[in-house]
């Protein structure tokens, strides 16, 4: 699918035959070992303390609330960490924040034709641009496909990369809700750990100011006034920053942190 060897109306078939029953594990598995043999993977270098890259998808982009994965990477970036977004340019009705390798693209861009999205969707979000073994940031909005992204990250951790944060983000988007606090799980070493757990995770986050017009330029605005300290880092990003930042300066077991 990704060469083009399969016809439109083909296409088009097992993409909405994926999108009305979902892809299991295994499928997913597979999909993401032709998807990462499909482009150039980039080299990073680690960060300040040895820290690993991490690898954050933006393809839903912000609808009802403002965009802030780029917030969430440069507060990334501020601690030392290599941060890579990857996304798409643009969104029907909504803001987004980066682009990627042209044959994934090409699948993303038949949402428009088809009116659905399809696995390519689901697939970009635990993508990896790196050869490293960093640390992706991965988002879901519904506990199936958490489930599927579960068994995907247990059964089969090369896929991961190394390493993989599992948590529900903002519409999709990879950056925490700034009205709640979510539970945040760690695939690393064939194991995970909750980092932030249900018990401590809050219905309802501390209340944030956040501009009231969605658009880019707005919420770029916004964003200057909290990386110069005038306005407070939203409760639950803050969170997810420490998570993040603590998870990459840890040394896997199957390989230690890069030098």
């Amino acid at each position: 699918m990704l060469d083009s060897c399969v016809s439109e109306l083909e296409l088009g078939a097992v993409l909405l035959a994926y999108r009305l029953k979902g892809e299991s594990s295994d499928e997913l598995a597979a999909m993401l070992c032709a998807a990462h043999r499909s482009f150039e993977p980039l080299h990073v270098q680690a960060g300040r303390e040895h820290a690993r890259p991490v690898s954050i998808p933006s393809y839903n982009g912000a609808r009802k609330t403002p965009n802030l994965v780029p917030l969430l990477s440069l507060l990334l970036a501020r601690e030392g960490v290599p941060v890579l977004v990857h996304g798409v340019t643009e969104d029907p009705g909504g803001v987004t924040s980066a682009e990627l390798a042209p044959k994934l693209a090409r699948m993303l861009a038949l949402r428009r034709r088809m009116g659905v999205r399809n696995s390519t969707h689901t697939l970009v979000k635990i993508l990896s641009r790196s050869r490293s073994r960093g640390s992706g940031s991965s988002t879901t909005r519904t506990p199936s496909i958490a489930r599927v992204f579960t068994g995907l990250f247990t059964a089969h951790p090369d896929a991961a990369s190394g390493s993989a944060l599992l948590a529900r983000g903002t519409k999709g988007e990879a950056v925490a809700d700034t009205r709640r606090q979510v539970q945040a799980d760690w695939f690393h070493d064939d194991r995970v750990e909750t980092l932030i757990s249900p018990e401590h995770s809050q219905p309802h986050a501390p209340h944030v100011e956040l501009p009231e017009a969605l658009d880019a330029a707005t919420t770029a605005r916004w964003m200057e006034s909290v990386l110069r300290g005038d306005v407070p880092v939203p409760t639950a990003v803050a969170r997810q920053v420490e998570v993040i930042a603590n998870v990459v300066r840890k040394p896997l077991d199957n390989q230690p942190n890069p030098i």
